[in-house]
């Protein structure tokens, strides 16, 4: 049996405890391994070694942080296969998928923060009252608590630990604890290129996130995951007036209009809706589509979503629970609702769902206004272009979006009206480290990746000199 450890100052380290927590083949639903539960003691030690590091790591020069963050991507590329086959073992995640595509923007995301460790924008330095001269000084933070989802556990973790330790913060990161292994070994990977105690992986359950939260050391919290939990961790951190970012649900509207190659569409809308098994916060899994194409368009995206296998296109739900909660919603639907296709378990173990696609829904009913983190696409139907912005932002989420349109004056206007983090014209779900990824409303605040993260990882001081 498998036992994940904590990697606190450098190295991996027992708990003080002797609770477990079971890991989890989510593809066979067997379980393969435990890891420690970190308890009150263990989060002391763990944010004091980040505490002790940041008194370092925070006079390093940006080139020393730039080559550090490089040194950790190439180790990571090296390494992929490694990263892989933890990251499918707890995952159920198809190989080519993590290696070809994950794994890659690991890297790059990386690269991309240690770039800009050389390149901080900020106001010029000038007389803005006579005989004194004003400068503004970026600064990190201070010690990062960071908690990770697991739907991307090796992903999310690189996009938090890069731009804190790029801006120079040292971190104490807690995995989801379904799938920690892919952050321990990250860690590992990069103590070689880190003062000790910069980057620290400390596994547990709720009450170890909940510790880290309200630490006294904690200067700034980032979480991903549910709006449940951003609402938690903000509730903790006010009693301390800590700095918060957090990227939460989605329940990303697709709106496809009439003038759309609709056998085109519906390929490009079930990969959005089904890529990791549609448990991704920007799942294109809410389609509106034109009351004139809409009995069409249906058949058209029934029969690209009956095509999907799971186990060959997509891998299982993450855990039991997340296997009950999708079949739950499915199993609530309204009478007017129609199983187009799916709706149902997939094999005879693990947690694989099949492709799913519902029509004949409302705007009030739980599965369109819920997140439904699975392999199942809702469809709403539209009658003009005023319609479909309405029923789009007509949920609590804001995190990201698409239009299908031939028409570049109606893409123009109603990227305009949508109110998400992200609105992309004519496919869904491409990221790059160059642009900012976050969303608004009950999908929380703050950015991924770009620039705009890298600037949330530090604070700003004005310093003023009297020369005159």
């Amino acid at each position: 049996m498998t036992q994940v450890l904590n990697f606190v100052d450098g190295t991996e380290v027992p708990v003080s405890g002797t609770r477990t927590l079971d890991l989890v083949d989510p593809a066979t639903g067997d379980v393969f391994g435990t890891s420690v539960l970190s308890e009150q003691s263990d989060v002391d030690t763990a944010l004091a070694a980040a505490e002790r590091a940041f008194a370092v790591w925070r006079k390093s020069t940006p080139a020393q942080r730039q080559l550090a963050l490089l040194k950790i991507a190439d180790a990571v590329e090296a390494r992929a296969e490694e990263f892989a086959d933890l990251e499918i073992r707890e995952t159920g995640k198809i190989r080519s998928v993590v290696l070809d595509e994950e794994i890659p923007e690991c890297v790059s995301a990386l690269r991309f923060f240690a770039g800009a460790a050389r390149q901080l924008d900020g106001t010029a330095a000038g007389e803005y009252l006579p005989g004194h001269t004003s400068v503004i000084r970026r600064e990190p933070v201070g010690v990062c608590a960071q908690i990770a989802p697991w739907n991307y556990p090796l992903m999310m973790g690189v996009w938090k630990i890069a731009p804190a330790l790029a801006a120079g913060n040292t971190v104490v990161l807690k995995p989801a604890e379904t799938t920690p292994s892919t952050a321990v070994l990250l860690a590992k990977v990069a103590a070689e290129f880190l003062p000790r105690g910069a980057f620290n992986v400390l596994c547990g359950d709720r009450d170890t996130g909940r510790a880290l939260v309200r630490h006294p050391i904690t200067e700034l919290v980032s979480i991903t995951g549910s709006t449940r939990a951003g609402i938690d961790v903000a509730t903790v951190a006010a009693a301390d007036l800590k700095r918060t970012h957090l990227e939460l649900g989605g329940n990303a509207p697709l709106l496809v209009f009439g003038d759309v190659d609709l056998a085109e569409t519906a390929e490009g809308i079930v990969g959005a809706a089904f890529y990791n098994a549609g448990q991704d916060c920007t799942a294109g899994s809410r389609v509106l589509v034109d009351a004139a194409i809409h009995d069409e368009f249906v058949a058209e995206l029934t029969k690209a979503a009956a095509a999907q296998a799971p186990g060959r296109d997509f891998g299982p739900l993450n855990s039991e629970a997340q296997f009950g909660r999708v079949r739950g919603l499915v199993e609530r639907l309204p009478s007017h609702a129609r199983v187009e296709t799916g709706g149902n378990p997939a094999g005879d173990r693990g947690f694989f769902f099949s492709p799913t696609v519902i029509s004949g829904l409302k705007q009030d009913d739980e599965i369109v206004r819920e997140e439904i983190f699975g392999p199942v696409i809702t469809v709403q139907s539209f009658v003009d272009e005023d319609e479909a912005v309405k029923l789009a932002n007509g949920v609590p989420y804001g995190l990201a979006s698409s239009i299908w349109t031939n028409d570049l004056g109606r893409a123009t206007r109603v990227s305009g009206e949508l109110d998400f983090g992200c609105v992309w014209v004519n496919t869904h779900g491409p990221l790059v480290a160059e642009m900012p990824h976050g969303g608004f409303g009950h999908s929380g605040h703050g950015k991924d990746l770009s620039s705009y993260s890298f600037a949330e990882y530090t604070r700003v001081k004005h310093v003023m000199t009297r020369f005159a």
